[in-house]
């Protein structure tokens, strides 16, 4: 099977893996995280897990854990937070793994969340790190709706980076938004509520641009052409494979019936741009 041909199988595949995730809406849950910054650390130290934020996709309900929030819990005053990072990043990432173990036969839908520098990879190393025994989510129950897009919509689909320049095109408000590197520098200014505030956009955010792609309602650069991946390199690779065309070229009338194909896609493409 050609590149272009896998690429049409692997869109097919995950628009049904979107439908079963709406079908499953009361045990998806949407998943994002704040942290330190992860390209300045020059001493080997992960970054910290400074808040993780958790929406159900059906119900919207969000359970969220941070440290401001343990530090207000055990009557740490905010100035001294720093002194008691190890103790409240423990406790924060305690009470998430809890929730998570009560939670393994759910779906996470999650934004590049893919590696030991982000992702889930990286929460659990942090918390051995700290201590714990972190619990894994198994890869079938996670979906990474960043690549997911791509696999739908085709690379060229909006520009870097992808979800800030989602947002500004689906007019989704901003409103306590950060983007990764503000994130970094609020945890260095130890803006802590505005870091909470933030991955809790994210989720809700998420969970808006999950719902407008199951509904078709999701605005990108891409063409239909490049959507549904009707074009000559797709094309050509079909029929190469198609039985039918070996056997029209046996039979002499290969041209007259790639003429047609030809013909059909100009007609869609110039009516559905």
């Amino acid at each position: 099977m050609g590149r272009e041909l896998k690429r049409l199988k692997r869109r097919k595949d995950v628009v049904s893996r979107l439908d079963n995730l709406l079908e499953q809406a009361a045990t998806t849950l949407v998943i994002h995280y704040s942290c330190e910054s992860f390209y300045d650390k020059t001493d080997g130290r992960t970054p910290r897990v400074t808040s993780l934020a958790v929406r159900n996709l059906a119900s919207g309900q969000t359970d969220s854990f941070s440290i401001h929030q343990m530090a207000e819990e055990q009557h740490v005053a905010f100035e001294q937070i720093t002194e008691h990072y190890d103790t409240l990043e423990r406790q924060m990432l305690d009470r998430f793994f809890d929730f998570l173990r009560t939670r393994q036969h759910c779906n996470w839908i999650h934004w590049n969340m893919r590696d030991v520098n982000y992702g889930f990879a990286a929460i659990e190393h942090r918390y051995r790190v700290l201590g714990g025994a972190p619990i894994q989510v198994s890869e079938d129950r996670k979906f990474d709706l960043s690549r997911a897009l791509v696999d739908i919509y085709g690379v060229g689909y909006i520009g870097h980076p992808r979800l800030e320049m989602l947002i500004e095109l689906n007019k989704i408000t901003a409103k306590d938004f950060m983007t990764g590197k503000q994130e970094a520098a609020a945890f260095e200014k130890k803006e802590f509520v505005k870091l909470h505030q933030s991955t809790l956009r994210k989720v809700d955010t998420l969970a808006n641009i999950f719902e407008r792609t199951i509904n078709k309602s999701l605005k990108t650069n891409a063409t239909w052409a490049e959507q549904y991946g009707f074009t000559p390199a797709v094309i050509g690779e079909w029929a190469k494979e198609h039985w039918l065309v070996t056997t029209l070229v046996a039979g002499g009338g290969l041209l007259t019936f790639v003429v047609r194909v030809f013909d059909l896609w100009a007609l869609i493409v110039g009516k559905n741009p």
